[in-house]
């Protein structure tokens, strides 16, 4: 069984792959249906985003 941990933790500072941005992730949720996480950024508020499309600024 695959782990459900998130890579990411709210507060995270994350670049988004598609545009460089840089931003910071308000809120994360497990979609079971589709196994995986989405992210709200608080620069986004209304857009969400998944694992694949954020890499880690660490």
């Amino acid at each position: 069984m695959k782990s459900t941990k998130s890579l990411f933790s709210n507060g995270s500072a994350v670049t988004i792959k598609e545009t460089g941005e840089t931003v910071t992730i308000l809120k994360s949720q497990y979609v079971k249906n589709m196994k995986r996480y989405s992210y709200i950024v608080k620069e986004h508020p209304g857009t969400f985003f998944f694992e694949e499309e954020l890499t880690s600024d660490e």
